[in-house]
């Protein structure tokens, strides 16, 4: 059968994976009586509650005498690495652009990763329904893309389609014709993207994605570039300078077919195949033939730029909810999570009990955590530190980020004013149509931790921020952190309403009445700039003396709902937050008061 292999490339909430379900409706796909969940493609719990894609997933519908393979990308920046590894696996890519808002940061992280490699891109324009839709201004806008991302003649002479994805129909303009389905996309596809390549000689594939199966093992999913490969068939691992990993037999030979995978018995070269049966080959090695011994290139990956420590939970409430608290488990997931994602970086500390972790962003650190937490596992971890490096003369450097913020005109003034007080510097502002201003800033990393949910709050919920890693820029002095101190407990037991209302007054709080609380744990927010102790356990002193005066109940202000990416990008250098499967908790990391006040003078003095 004849192969073709594309991806699918767009910013986050373009409609990557809506369009996937119609596409593998409309190919027949699915039974006429199949229920599908909406989404398809998105199958983790994580994804299917924010929306969001994750991780990398490959599917292939039959049009015609034509398989072809589809992979869908995520389209946070924070997941990019997932992007950089399957465009080895594609020989076309289809650019998806939401045709009110354009060409996204996304967009062009993947585009020029897409370009760079040599795929000929299908630009589709989405949402062409929307009824702030600019079609014909988005292609312009996608032009200039691609030409600043020195693409080729050849790249730059692309088709392009407009249409619904959610409706299920592409045409030639945006007027339609709606009838004909996706049905001129399926034939874009067939004419413009060249069939898979296939190089002479014996088995060879380079590892893309991995996966652990409790059934089958490790299951290692890729392209195959050249010879076949069949079941129990011999076969070695290869690393990227040609070192042996190990040898093995296959298990089992999977190939997508629609959403499920089905073992085949003989893997051709061109097509997308997952192999078992091997317990070391990892990403990016090459599994090949025995007579084989050149490995295959691997894309380079882009460096991590956020780093975070992972810590043993030792709180007075530790192992209370999770059972998995040792640092050999935290140790022995984190290195297994590092295996399948080539963007994370571990390392462990000089004591064993706490570990650097390294990523994208903090949003692939919080899913990571958040992943953990299901699974049964309690841990501390630290605030998130950017990643600095230094150049040949030992000058400091940071990353930069080129960061996209979507407003309204009349919150513009308060957002760049932040932004300025955060070391950002711009460098464009123009209109985006219906009373709304896009901004382009270049702000160093450290000073956009934490950001996201103030601008939320200064814009009343309507800017849309994206950011991407830019550079690497000469170091830009300090930036102001949080200016308010904490509430601290200055006891262990059960939150008491008597006591939280009394302290209502010194600031807001982030706990319940009857929640549990211990020596060193944060409460609340203080008004002023300086730490505060309170006792949140005091009840009310109860007398034999009737009076006439009503004991009315206590009206408590409804706490601060501090979730794990607000929680993350909240605390200071000094504190921590304790995440267990039922609970999240801010605390010092010094819970002693005195061992907090001599940390604090040990530091003055070191200052």
């Amino acid at each position: 059968m004849k192969l073709r292999n594309i991806a699918i490339i767009a910013h986050v909430d373009h409609g990557k994976t809506t369009l996937v379900d119609k596409l593998l409706q409309q190919s027949g796909a699915f039974r006429e009586n199949q229920r599908v969940a909406e989404r398809v493609m998105d199958s983790g719990d994580i994804e299917k509650e924010r929306g969001i894609t994750i991780l990398a997933k490959a599917t292939s519908v039959v049009w015609g005498d034509t398989r072809i393979n589809i992979v869908d990308t995520p389209g946070h920046a924070d997941f990019g690495g997932e992007v950089e590894r399957i465009l080895n696996m594609v020989d076309g890519a289809i650019v998806l652009v939401d045709a009110a808002e354009g060409p996204m940061p996304q967009t062009k992280f993947v585009v020029s990763k897409a370009l760079k490699i040599g795929l000929r891109p299908i630009v589709a324009v989405n949402k062409v329904d929307r009824p702030d839709g600019r079609p014909q201004e988005v292609i312009n806008e996608v032009f200039d893309l691609f030409a600043a991302l020195d693409a080729t003649d050849e790249q730059l002479d692309f088709p392009i389609l407009y249409g619904s994805g959610r409706d299920g129909w592409m045409a030639l303009t945006p007027e339609g014709p709606k009838d004909q389905g996706l049905d001129p996309l399926f034939n874009l596809v067939l004419e413009h993207v060249p069939p898979a390549k296939v190089e002479e000689g014996g088995f060879r594939m380079l590892g893309t994605l991995l996966e652990a199966n409790p059934f089958l093992g490790r299951i290692i999913t890729g392209r195959i570039s050249s010879g076949t490969v069949k079941p129990n068939q011999a076969i070695k691992v290869i690393d990227r300078e040609g070192n042996l990993v190990e040898q093995g037999r296959i298990s089992k030979i999977l190939a997508f077919r629609g959403i499920e995978r089905q073992p085949i018995e003989l893997g051709e070269a061109g097509d997308i195949v997952s192999i078992a049966g091997l317990t070391k080959g990892t990403v990016a090695d090459t599994f090949c033939a025995p007579e084989v011994n050149e490995p295959i290139l691997a894309q380079p990956i882009d460096p991590p730029t956020v780093t975070m420590s992972f810590l043993v939970n030792d709180s007075p409430l530790a192992g209370t909810e999770g059972d998995k608290v040792t640092s050999r488990m935290i140790r022995d997931r984190l290195f297994r999570e590092a295996e399948g994602n080539v963007t994370l970086k571990i390392e462990e500390s000089g004591d064993k009990d706490s570990f650097f972790v390294s990523g994208r962003g903090e949003l692939q650190l919080a899913i990571l955590i958040e992943t953990m937490r299901r699974e049964g596992f309690e841990l501390a971890v630290s605030r998130p530190r950017v990643v600095f490096s230094r150049d040949e003369d030992g000058n400091l450097l940071e990353p930069i980020e080129e960061v996209v913020i979507d407003v309204d005109e009349e919150f513009s003034g308060s957002v760049v004013q932040k932004m300025s007080e955060r070391r950002a510097e711009m460098i464009e502002m123009r209109p985006s149509g219906g009373n709304r201003q896009r901004l382009l800033f270049h702000a160093p990393t450290r000073g956009l931790i934490g950001y996201q949910s103030e601008l939320l709050t200064d814009t009343r919920g309507t800017a849309i921020m994206n950011r991407l890693f830019h550079a690497y820029a000469p170091y830009r002095g300090e930036i102001p952190g949080r200016r308010n101190g904490v509430l601290i407990s200055n006891d262990q037991g059960e939150a008491v309403a008597y006591a939280l209302w009394n302290l209502e007054d010194r600031g807001p709080m982030m706990i319940e009445p009857g929640w549990k609380v211990y020596t060193g744990m944060i409460v609340g927010e203080h008004n002023r700039e300086n730490d505060l102790e309170v006792n949140v356990l005091k009840g009310k002193k109860l007398t034999n003396i009737r009076t006439t005066s009503k004991d009315e109940a206590v009206r408590l202000t409804p706490p601060i709902r501090m979730t794990l990416e607000r929680s993350l990008a909240w605390i200071q250098d000094d504190e921590l937050v304790e995440v267990t499967p039922k609970s999240i908790r801010l605390r010092k990391i010094h819970l002693d008061p005195n061992e907090r006040k001599r940390a604090e003078r040990s530091k003055e003095s070191v200052g």
